[in-house]
């Protein structure tokens, strides 16, 4: 139609999603969303919704694309659980050391974030921290761990994982990171060969 501006909305919303994982939600303003996304405020509201279904758009946006990556890790946990999990660490570390994204976790500061959000925001947000713990939980058990230990070692593992994003904002190099990992996984390594 002519004089009728369109827009990609896969691109809109990346960026909006972009917006809100460098600044929060708290200070992301509709017109900081305006500016990222090259869309007039009238539009934004029209196409993307409210600043709160936005950003529940945005954090189910990250949920998926990192979920998905997360499955694909652990999806060898049944044969090989300790490769699983490593694989899990390499996604949130590769995301880390991606030059093109902000540091931390979008999910994970938003958790931290949630005596300034909304009811649905902050549901939302601990929803998509809970798959976390609830995808190493079953990739555990898979691999032969007792439902106890599944349990304690997921919850652990989902801990570490949120820790590497914090640990990044703050600075740590991807030695240290990394190094986190390591240990992390020599502990796992021990309780799978005790279990075997």
């Amino acid at each position: 139609m002519a004089g009728k501006k369109q827009f990609d909305m896969a691109t809109a919303l990346d960026a909006a999603m972009i917006q809100f994982w460098r600044a929060g939600y708290a200070d992301t303003s509709v017109g900081d969303l305006s500016r990222a996304t090259g869309l007039n405020r009238s539009s934004i509201y029209s196409s993307l919704g409210d600043k709160d279904a936005l950003f529940i758009r945005c954090l189910e946006r990250y949920s998926t694309r990192y979920g998905d990556k997360y499955d694909v890790a652990l999806s060898c946990a049944a044969d090989r659980p300790l490769e699983a999990v490593r694989a899990f660490f390499d996604v949130t570390l590769a995301r880390i050391a991606d030059p093109g994204l902000p540091d931390g976790c979008l999910a994970a500061q938003t958790v931290m974030a949630t005596p300034a959000l909304s009811a649905s925001v902050a549901a939302r947000a601990r929803e998509a921290i809970g798959l976390q713990h609830t995808r190493l939980r079953a990739a555990l058990k898979a691999g032969r761990l007792h439902d106890e230990a599944a349990e304690s070692y997921a919850t652990h593992l989902a801990a570490v994982n949120q820790s590497l994003a914090v640990m990044s904002r703050a600075g740590a190099s991807a030695e240290q990171l990394r190094a986190v990992v390591d240990v992390t996984l020599d502990a796992l390594a021990r309780t799978l060969e005790a279990s075997g």
